[in-house]
């Protein structure tokens, strides 16, 4: 997942990421995207609820895009 957040809150995010037990990598980057983490779920339903609820709930997101 590409993850934009809001400026320097890069760090915050990361570690808000880093407690979700199916986000099994996460690195701050530099340039479109501020964060790119992945996930795993072992179903299309799983991984939908994974990133409405858990990911895209979290403040400070400004824009996500899926990559399956």
């Amino acid at each position: 997942m590409l993850i934009s957040c809001e400026i320097g809150e890069e760090q915050s995010l990361y570690s808000q990421l880093k407690e979700i037990p199916e986000v099994k990598n996460c690195l701050v980057t530099f340039g479109s995207y501020d964060v790119v983490a992945e996930f795993e779920t072992d179903t299309q339903s799983q991984m939908n609820e994974v990133v409405t609820t858990k990911i895209r709930k979290l403040k400070k997101i400004r824009s996500t895009i899926t990559l399956r």
